[in-house]
């Protein structure tokens, strides 16, 4: 059997795609089911699943994407704070999804009411992937802006009045809404060590603040509350509150980081930690990870 050039080329296009394509991180996650109560505590994951940071290195927002819940939540409980970001850093919304497999719309939007009611009707993925393109950390003043590209899902629902104000960050004319306070703070699902906490509850105190739309997200909204923890430099997970009910998952990303501290991190596993670590040894710089 003879290929044609055509072939050939589709065939070398595989095989590249094959070489190139990022090698899954060994990650061990304790065992669990349905029941509550045979989840393993975080303690207990962190001493016995640690994971070495060349293993880190491989995790990718794909590879996350595929977790379910209890993994998410067992990967956060195993991670520090690391230092709080600076500068502009990609997002992209990673979220929970029911018994079912589709995702908890109902369960988010019916347990609240007022603003988050002009939510229904829409998928909440798509309202995220029209609305956010990820934060910009200003670390120096304690402060977080949300990218915002495009304002039409807002304004289809009647929470955007007129035009507000543009900004230009990194040379790309934008929209910096949803101000946030940044801090170093207690995890609402790990409190054996601290996470760094975007807080939006008194938004509307933070210099720049735009009546409309930014209070949606703040004590007159949705009281977002957001926490994250360092994969590795320039990889964050985050976890995303509405009112202090948990709602969905995040990654932040930005790849110059990455690029930069990368081989240090995997040889050392050391980084600056900006929030308190907590008492329990993490074991990740030393240990190989469990299949």
């Amino acid at each position: 059997m003879t290929l044609t050039k055509t072939g050939l080329l589709t065939v070398a296009a595989l095989a590249l795609a094959a070489c190139t394509k990022p090698e899954p991180p060994n990650i061990g996650y304790a065992p669990y089911d349905k029941n509550y109560q045979s989840k393993m505590d975080l303690a207990q994951v962190d001493y016995k699943y640690p994971i070495p940071p060349a293993e880190l290195a491989k995790i990718t927002p794909d590879y996350l994407a595929k977790l379910d819940q209890e993994q998410l939540d067992q990967l956060y409980g195993r991670l520090a704070a690391g230092p709080i970001p600076d500068g502009a850093f990609d997002g992209r919304i990673l979220l929970p999804r029911g018994e079912s497999g589709k995702f908890r719309l109902s369960e988010l939007v019916g347990g609240f009411t007022g603003t988050l009611l002009h939510l229904k009707g829409l998928v909440i993925e798509d309202v995220g992937e029209a609305l956010w393109r990820g934060k910009v950390f200003f670390r120096d003043e304690r402060v977080l802006r949300n990218r915002i590209d495009d304002l039409s899902v807002l304004k289809k629902v009647g929470l955007v009045e007129g035009e507000p104000k543009k900004m230009t960050y990194a040379g790309k004319e934008t929209w910096l809404l949803f101000p946030a306070k940044l801090y170093c703070g207690q995890s609402m699902l790990d409190a054996r060590r601290e996470s760094i906490i975007i807080d939006y509850f008194f938004t509307d105190e933070i210099p720049g603040y735009q009546e409309s739309p930014d209070y949606l997200a703040g004590r007159r909204g949705l009281k977002v509350r957001d926490e994250i923890r360092m994969i590795r430099p320039g990889l964050y997970l985050g976890r995303a509150y509405l009112d202090k009910a948990f709602a969905l998952n995040f990654t932040l990303y930005d790849k110059a980081t990455d690029d930069k501290a990368r081989d240090e991190f995997i040889k050392t596993g050391e980084v600056q930690q900006d929030c308190w670590p907590g008492t329990q040894r993490r074991q990740a710089a030393v240990a190989t990870a469990k299949p």
